[in-house]
């Protein structure tokens, strides 16, 4: 696969060589430093380029992007593999829908951490179910998306009322 994708995860794997805290080129291991001796002077710059981005980024941002790679690295294969095939199924997808999911996910992080959890929990639920009831919250997410803001709220109070019985 020598292919962009490989390129790329040539270039993601020397830049880790430059992310990690503490790691002293000379504690490079053997394979990381021919891999890096293996890719090309247009790519050596080009990783050197991200290296620079990097580096002008505020600490707050370099943590979090290590805090990434760190949790890349202890993914397991199959794991990496679907992160990748999602990774590959966004970016095919038009730059409106793009910004939809972009806004959502902010809404989402936004939200309360117990919500959070809330919202996972039932979207675990939703994978889990059967092709039936899938069908069954589509339509029931259709209808609300359908509704007034008042009428939302309505059947929230009706839910929150059932559940208290």
């Amino acid at each position: 696969m020598t292919s962009l994708w490989a390129t790329r995860w040539a270039t993601l794997a020397c830049a880790a060589l430059f992310l990690l805290p503490g790691r002293a080129l000379a504690q490079v291991s053997p394979e990381a430093a021919a891999r890096y001796q293996a890719l090309s002077e247009e790519q050596k710059e080009a990783l050197r380029e991200r290296l620079r981005q990097f580096k002008a980024l505020p600490l707050e941002e370099q943590s979090r992007i290590r805090e990434n790679l760190k949790r890349w690295q202890s993914l397991p294969p199959e794991a990496q593999a679907r992160v990748v095939q999602n990774l590959r199924a966004f970016q095919e997808l038009p730059t409106d829908t793009k910004e939809e999911l972009r806004a959502a996910a902010r809404r989402f992080h936004q939200l309360p951490p117990e919500r959070q959890a809330e919202i996972r929990q039932r979207f675990q639920e939703y994978l889990k179910a059967n092709p039936d009831q899938r069908q069954q919250l589509m339509d029931n997410l259709k209808k609300w998306r359908r509704m007034t803001r008042e009428e939302r709220e309505e059947l929230r109070e009706r839910l929150r009322e059932r559940r208290h019985k």
